[in-house]
């Protein structure tokens, strides 16, 4: 633990340092206003007094979602999330980047889901990526901390060469892209994203396979939301500059096409104890293994 923690904080040191040393093309904002707007259910969304805390609930009638007002084509987008507390089974949280306002056919997208739990269980972190509207990538992940306790920050750094899911600075997951596939399929590199969240039910899946269902005489269950930060390429038509690879900007140099040291050490602590689920490991599911699972995310 220790060996990891001093790890960690090397992380926060070599991202915070490219950061500074290198251009942005958004400069990361706190604002509710300024960045996003409300998808639906208005009068489930409420904000602290000084506005800088957002709280999606859900309750027997309806869930509710925001979404950011620019897209977006490569960077890093951060947010500080506090998941729905006690019996949460059967709700699933949301935080993801989609190329379009609903579940198109397609659809290029990146998925954090958090699926609740009963009392006492721990959380499942559940990834996704989608290309052109097929998906079926999903890794699950528990967590190495009670993230209903406090603020907890989830991030995904996405370049033309890897997606990286980082939850406190921790990469728990390494997507690979590849040049040596000709007509690529699995990797989202062309379409721009809006980002979102959310909160709805999913007890016909989420928890234990949809065994446990949502006990509605706990609702509402209230996410909550603070400190969004982009630094990336904002989209605009018919097709901006920065997402070419320039390397002008720090999510696009060459550090961070693939983990450095110590993000590596912390991804093998990650690979060996938080592992629940892999669709690259499941046989059963996938008798032949999907080509982009033979890509090393160490490279």
């Amino acid at each position: 633990m220790e060996t990891r923690c001093s790890s960690m904080a090397a992380v926060f040191f070599f991202v915070a340092a490219l950061m500074a040393s290198s251009s942005t093309s958004a400069v990361p904002t706190q604002s509710f206003e300024e960045n996003f707007n409300i998808m639906w259910s208005e009068n489930h969304f409420t904000t602290s007094e000084d506005g800088q805390i957002w709280n999606l609930a859900l309750d027997n009638d309806t869930g509710c979602g925001f979404q950011t007002k620019h897209m977006y084509r490569f960077g890093w987008f951060s947010m500080k999330l506090k998941l729905v507390g006690g019996d949460s089974a059967g709700v699933v949280t949301a935080y993801y980047m989609c190329s379009e306002n609903g579940a198109g056919p397609e659809r290029d997208e990146i998925d954090f889901e958090f699926l609740g739990n009963r009392t006492g269980e721990p959380y499942i972190i559940q990834t996704n990526v989608f290309k052109n509207g097929t998906g079926n990538r999903e890794m699950r992940h528990s967590l190495w901390f009670d993230p209903t306790k406090d603020y907890h920050t989830y991030s995904i750094l996405w370049n033309n060469h890897q997606l990286v899911f980082f939850v406190d600075r921790v990469p728990i997951r390494v997507y690979k892209n590849s040049d040596k596939v000709p007509n690529n399929d699995f990797f989202p590199n062309q379409k721009p994203m809006y980002l979102f969240s959310s909160i709805w039910n999913a007890d016909d899946w989420a928890t234990r396979g949809g065994l446990e269902k949502t006990d509605w005489k706990k609702a509402p269950f209230v996410s909550s939301y603070k400190d969004f930060a982009v630094e990336g390429c904002r989209w605009k038509d018919p097709f901006p500059a920065c997402v070419s690879t320039t390397t002008e900007n720090w999510w696009d140099q060459y550090d961070a096409w693939h983990l450095s040291k110590t993000q590596k050490m912390d991804y093998a602590w990650v690979q060996r104890n938080l592992v629940v689920y892999d669709y690259c490991k499941d046989r059963e599911r996938f008798p032949k293994m999907p080509w982009e699972c033979s890509i090393s995310p160490w490279a």
